[in-house]
C-alpha cells in the first residue's frame, strides 16, 4: 500500500460545524477567532484549555484494526483523548469503526480520527512522519516498560476476537507486550489500550522532558477550534464578528 495514500479524517464534533470552524480559522487565522470568542468564555475555562494544550502529545499515536465492538471503540476514543493524544488512527479492512456516543462522554470532539483501509496504509503514512510502529502481541520482545520512546511512536491494537492480522503485524517495525501476571491470557481491548498508552505516554513525556510537544502553529489552531467547540452557536458568532457568513457553506 502506498505511503502517499491519504486518510479520511473525521474531525472533532459535528462534521458540518467542524468544517465551518476550520474554514473560518483558515480564512481569518486562529488568533482572530480566539479574540472574537474569548469574551464568551470564563478565564477559568480559557486557562483549562491552555493547560490541556500544553499537555498535548503529538508524537504518540494509537492505532486500532477492525474494532467491531462499539463500546470498545468508544472507550478507545475516550482513553486516547484522556491521555492527551491528539490523533486516533483506525484501520478498517473488514469492520467499520463505530463508537457509542454516550460512552465517549464527548471525547470524540477533541481528537482527530483518521480512517484507513488497512494498517499497512496507516503505518506507511506514520512512518513517513518519523514514527516507529509497534504491534501489541503476547510474548513480544519488548514491553510497555522498555520499548524505545526516544522517537515518535505509534502502537497498534487488534480487535477483541482475532487480535492484529498477520498483514498488520508484518507492516509494523516491532512488537510490544503488556505484562500480565495471572492465568487470564489477555486483557479487554479498551483495557489494553488504557494500560499500554498511559504507560508509554508517561515514558515519552519523561523522555522529551515536558508534558506535551505541540508546535506553535498547531497549538494556536487547536486553541481556536477548542474555543469554538466550547461555545454553542460559535459559527454564527464568528460569522457576525468577522463578517464571514459565507464560511458556513463549502467553498
Amino acid at each position: 500500500m502506498s505511503g502517499s495514500q491519504e486518510p479520511r479524517v473525521a474531525r472533532s464534533g459535528c462534521a458540518n460545524v467542524s468544517d465551518a470552524i476550520s474554514r473560518i480559522i483558515e480564512r481569518h487565522g486562529p488568533d482572530a477567532v480566539c479574540a472574537a470568542l474569548a469574551p464568551m468564555l470564563t478565564p477559568e475555562r480559557i486557562a483549562r484549555i491552555d493547560q490541556m494544550l500544553t499537555a498535548q502529545l503529538t508524537s504518540m499515536v494509537t492505532v486500532v484494526e477492525d474494532t467491531y465492538d462499539p463500546h470498545n471503540a468508544a472507550a478507545t476514543i475516550r482513553t486516547t483523548e484522556a491521555i492527551g493524544l491528539s490523533e486516533l488512527h483506525v484501520a478498517e479492512p473488514e469492520q467499520r469503526f463505530s463508537a457509542v456516543g454516550g460512552v465517549t462522554r464527548g471525547a470524540h470532539r477533541w481528537i482527530d480520527l483518521h480512517r484507513w483501509p488497512s494498517i499497512e496504509a496507516a503505518a506507511a503514512a506514520l512512518r513517513a512522519r518519523g514514527f516507529a510502529i509497534y504491534a501489541t502481541l503476547p510474548g513480544a520482545p519488548h514491553t510497555i516498560d522498555d520499548v524505545d520512546v526516544s522517537r515518535p511512536i505509534a502502537v497498534a491494537f487488534g480487535n477483541e476476537h482475532a487480535g492484529l492480522s498477520a498483514a498488520a503485524i508484518a507492516a509494523c517495525d516491532g512488537a510490544v507486550g503488556v505484562p500480565m501476571f495471572g492465568f487470564t491470557e489477555s486483557y479487554n481491548l479498551s483495557v489494553t489500550v488504557a494500560l499500554a498508552m498511559s504507560r508509554i505516554a508517561a515514558r515519552r513525556r519523561a523522555a522529551i522532558g515536558q508534558p506535551g510537544d505541540l508546535d506553535e502553529l498547531r497549538r494556536r489552531e487547536l486553541r481556536a477550534r477548542w474555543f469554538a467547540l466550547k461555545i454553542r452557536g460559535a459559527v454564527g458568532v464568528l460569522e457576525r464578528a468577522l463578517g464571514d457568513a459565507s464560511a458556513a457553506q463549502p467553498g
